[in-house]
């Protein structure tokens, strides 16, 4: 999968279709007495009692066709498939998951704003009108909520107490490079100096001397600097320059302990619409997902991934997933879509349910490593294996990158004896059904875990336990 990052400008929809020259000019009908004139009804939809009626009369009174009120959606941007390495298309599965990018600039939030603006206005002031006149007309009575005076009181666990507390201690991102280019993204405070937790392709426009702001829901903006970045991991960590004194980092929960069916609360900045709450559940756990920026000379990305259907756009990259209680639980990361197109390319993707998060475990350990030392470590086995697409497991290839050793001598694979050629079938307990799959499965680990690796030979299944060595930084 590959990122991008550009919206399509959409022309924003009439507000009133055009009249006919020659269609004959209806007469108001009088106001009451002592009410305001208001606008004209619009057309009764043709399930509503009496509209073939109306519609007759309505083509009596204006001659012509009426003009074509269709406005379809913008098309959205989605992740052309790309690989480390060269490595093609993805790993052993039959779907593609697609990262969410940071959203690009653009006319699109513009149109949709304007429209709904037009929209909301033009439904304001005729659920008025009917309200009035049904009042005045029928003298009929309503009864208000004993809370409508704004004494509404919601509990700690309810998606609006979870929001409450939340939504301060998240930002939106902007990053712009040297040559103007850019979007926008999601993180959230990390602790009280100043950090803030990120995807990398989120900041990636901003690391080498390009712009970087966060904005917070109350409308302070801080310029910012990326501190680390792991591109492997999809994770960044950037500091507020004159960061507040009253920064509340938001509260890290155990994603390990995560189950399927737990409630998700999502929050980021959709297509730049900046603190968005959106929720959902745990659809799966342990998803293998590779990504890329999309700029085609960058390495994939790969996670163990956890599954939300809380709807997760381009924007929203970079943004915390809570649980119930308000507890992160992983980094908004990538989406599945149905669109297509690289990077410029005239679509871009949207939620179709189907969104993925780093867990936060992982990025927990990826975000100290990189305020520690600015450089990510990687859990590393010793050994190249193939990004082809596959079901049977990842191969160890017969030779490495630029002609290397396949097996890095006196590495960990080396000595637990794995040789090129070999299949590695499950990392512990997990079922490893390609290459992508087991690098994601090896960087949830740290260096000096030890793990169980299976694998076959001439047909014949081994076991085998090794000490994960070390990589550092994304070279």
């Amino acid at each position: 999968m590959s990122t991008e990052n550009e919206g399509t400008a959409v022309p924003p929809a009439p507000s009133a279709p055009p009249v006919p020259v020659d269609a004959p000019t209806p007469s108001a009908p009088a106001a009451p007495e002592g009410s305001d004139r208001t606008a004209p009804l619009p057309p009764v939809p043709p399930s509503a009692p009496g509209a073939q009626e109306h519609t007759q009369e309505q083509q009596r009174a204006h001659a012509g066709s009426a003009p074509d009120a269709s406005w379809p959606p913008p098309a959205m941007p989605s992740y052309s498939d790309s690989g480390a390495g060269g490595a093609g298309s993805g790993w052993g599965s039959s779907y593609q998951q697609q990262p969410a990018p940071k959203s690009g600039r653009g006319g699109l939030v513009a149109a949709i704003l304007v429209a709904a603006l037009v929209a909301g206005g033009l439904g304001g002031g005729l659920g008025y009108t009917l309200a009035k006149n049904n009042d005045d007309n029928t003298g009929s009575t309503t009864v208000s909520a004993s809370t409508s005076g704004g004494d509404v009181k919601r509990d700690a666990g309810t998606v609006a107490g979870v929001a409450a507390r939340a939504l301060p201690s998240t930002v939106t991102i902007e990053a712009e490079s040297t040559s103007g280019e850019g979007g926008t993204g999601t993180g959230f405070v990390f602790d009280t100096q100043g950090h803030i937790v990120t995807n990398n392709h989120v900041v990636a426009d901003a690391v080498d001397g390009g712009k970087l702001t966060a904005t917070f829901p109350n409308g302070k903006k801080y310029d910012a600097e990326v501190v680390g970045h792991a591109q492997g991991y999809d994770v960044a960590v950037i500091k507020l320059k004159n960061a507040p004194s009253d920064l509340k980092p938001l509260a890290l929960g155990d994603s390990d302990k995560v189950a399927v069916g737990d409630s998700t609360i999502a929050i980021g900045a959709p297509f730049g619409l900046s603190n968005t709450v959106t929720t959902g559940i745990i659809s799966a756990k342990n998803r293998p997902v590779a990504s890329s920026d999309g700029s085609g000379s960058s390495s994939a990305s790969y996670m163990s991934a956890l599954q939300t259907d809380a709807s997760i756009n381009p924007g929203n990259s970079g943004g915390p997933l809570l649980d119930a209680s308000g507890n992160v639980i992983g980094i908004n990361s990538a989406i599945q879509s149905t669109g297509s197109g690289g990077l410029g390319g005239t679509s871009q993707s949207g939620s179709i349910g189907l969104g993925f998060a780093i867990p936060i475990n992982q990025a927990k350990y990826v975000a100290q490593q990189l305020i520690k030392t600015g450089k990510p470590v990687y859990a590393k086995i010793g050994a190249s294996v193939s990004l082809e697409d596959s079901s049977s497991g990842a191969k160890i290839t017969e030779q490495g990158a630029s002609g290397s050793a396949a097996v890095e001598s006196g590495g960990p694979a080396d000595k637990a004896g794995l040789k090129p050629g070999d299949v590695i079938t499950k990392l512990d307990d997990h079922v490893i059904d390609s290459g992508p799959t087991l690098i994601g499965e090896i960087w949830t680990h740290k260096p000096g875990d030890q793990v169980t690796i299976t694998y076959e030979r001439d047909g014949k299944s081994h076991t085998v336990q090794l000490t994960l060595g070390a990589r550092q930084g994304d070279s």
